[in-house]
């Protein structure tokens, strides 16, 4: 939301978009109208082919993200990543939220990414989780309910949770997974034999569901 406020200070109805992966809380919908109503933006909403996720889940199951760490990717890459790439073919450049200190996968985010097609612009690469709620005090930014519940950082349920005290920021994030990295596709692709395995099953969805 720091970064809607901020888009929203620079730009006249600037364009906010949020991926509805179909497994988003209802919170996050309550956030979605907050956005019209204190911004006067409508989110664009960027939603998976239907016909993907029908053939996922007919051949894995609904909850396939616990079965296996390369399945839980798949389901982030039809749900999430195969989306946004369709979207960002219409941009130029884009702005997230990433932070260098949310976890060691994102310590070397660049502020302006050149090389990534379309530029990518992280404004809070080198802000503190301090900053960033110092912000939102000073500013009155609208605030996502599961914030205030333990949650530090907010995907699909069930894929995130509260945090324990001493946890990373993204120890909500997958939480039954034990030493994978914490990354949906979005941001970071992941090592090369677990992308090869992921390769393997997004083929055979999208193959089944060409058949």
């Amino acid at each position: 939301m720091v970064i809607v406020d901020m888009a929203a200070r620079l730009a006249t109805k600037p364009r906010i978009m949020t991926l509805d992966t179909g497994r988003l809380p209802a919170e996050t919908y309550q956030m979605i109208e907050a956005v019209r109503e204190r911004y006067g933006i409508a989110v664009e909403m960027v939603f998976p082919e239907a016909a993907e996720v029908e053939s996922m889940v007919v051949r894995h199951g609904p909850n396939l993200f616990y079965q296996e760490v390369a399945k839980r990717m798949l389901c982030c890459n039809i749900r999430k990543v195969r989306p946004l790439d369709r979207k960002l073919r219409e941009l130029k450049a884009w702005a997230v939220g990433l932070r260098r200190s949310q976890n060691e996968s994102r310590d070397q985010v660049l502020k302006v990414d050149l090389d990534a097609k379309p530029v990518k612009i992280s404004p809070l690469a080198d802000w503190s989780r301090e900053q960033v709620d110092d912000y939102i005090c000073q500013n009155n930014v609208p605030l996502h309910p599961l914030y205030g519940r333990g949650y530090t950082s907010i995907g699909c349920d069930p894929c995130t949770r509260a945090v324990e005290a001493g946890e990373s920021e993204r120890a909500g994030r997958w939480w039954w997974e034990q030493d994978a990295d914490k990354e949906c596709g979005i941001h970071f692709t992941a090592d090369g034999r677990a992308q090869r395995t992921v390769d393997v099953l997004l083929e055979e969805v999208l193959g089944s569901r060409r058949a």
